[in-house]
């Protein structure tokens, strides 16, 4: 499932075709999304954003849509009228006099009026978003310390979108490296000076995913370019998804582990559970 960085991309891309646009049509492949395709067509886009995993496109009729991509869904920007060959189901299209924004396979799509997403059962649940400006360091460090969160296993709280919107799996593995962590810490197990870090590394590690396209090692983002698809696969992390592999500070085998129902990596040397 793509996390916040790869939704945050996504939304740039997004606002660089269709904000300040008007929607001349609107394709409809989902049923409960027809009532709406008149009210959209011929509306203008105001502005494009992201609140963790979920995007939001507002027009100035007050409407808004609001989609998850979940597992399978994905944002294709394409020029008016060249449609890419695909086998995913197309289930909404926007289309301005110059590009079409295409979402194919995701489900979880409705429209709702902007001043009534705040009831919306996902978006209501949210913690701020960790690309948000807005946080910062002594807002997460906060966080981790309060006591609605701070008895929970690390593990388990980095993937509650509660917690901090946008978080992942990819996302909690390497955060939990670079801050030299063990998964199964509780944030009340830590010294401050853990716990400082641990929120320093929260948003160094988010955007540096988000400015390199999915590295959250410290690689330049011209080299990150020029990689191919399976360099990249190689190089992008630290410990996610190395199992049996060497790690990249001390050499010692890289560990796969089941937390909260998913996959988990970290290095036993680096993270150690003392």
């Amino acid at each position: 499932m793509p996390e916040g960085p790869e939704i945050r991309q996504s939304a740039d891309a997004l606002a660089n075709v269709l904000q300040n646009q008007t929607i001349n049509k609107v394709t409809i492949g989902l049923a409960s999304l027809t009532p709406f395709q008149s009210a959209l067509s011929g509306q203008r886009i105001v502005d494009v954003s992201c609140r963790g995993k979920a995007m939001l496109l507002h027009f100035d009729n007050d409407l808004s849509i609001y989609s998850h991509n979940q597992l399978y869904g994905r944002w294709v920007i394409v020029p008016l009228d060249e449609l890419p060959e695909t086998n995913r189901s197309l289930r909404l299209g926007l289309h301005t006099h110059a590009h079409s924004a295409l979402l194919y396979s995701a489900s979880d799509i409705s429209v709702w009026p902007r001043g009534k997403l705040s009831e919306h059962p996902f978006l209501r649940k949210l913690g701020p978003d960790v690309l948000n400006q807005t946080v910062t360091q002594e807002a997460i460090q906060q966080r981790l310390i309060s006591t609605q969160f701070r008895n929970r296993n690390l593990a388990a709280l980095y993937l509650d979108q509660g917690f901090l919107a946008g978080m992942g799996n990819y996302l909690r593995s390497e955060i939990l490296f670079f801050a030299g962590l063990h998964p199964d810490k509780k944030p009340a197990h830590l010294s401050d000076k853990q716990i400082k870090h641990l929120a320093a590394q929260t948003l160094q590690v988010t955007y540096r995913s988000y400015a390199t396209g999915g590295y959250t090692r410290s690689i330049a983002a011209s080299v990150c370019a020029r990689h191919s698809v399976a360099e990249y696969e190689a190089q992008r992390f630290m410990v996610f998804d190395r199992e049996g592999l060497l790690c990249r500070r001390c050499n010692e085998t890289i560990l796969r582990a089941e937390r909260s129902s998913r996959r988990i990596y970290f290095c036993p040397q680096c993270q150690g559970n003392e």
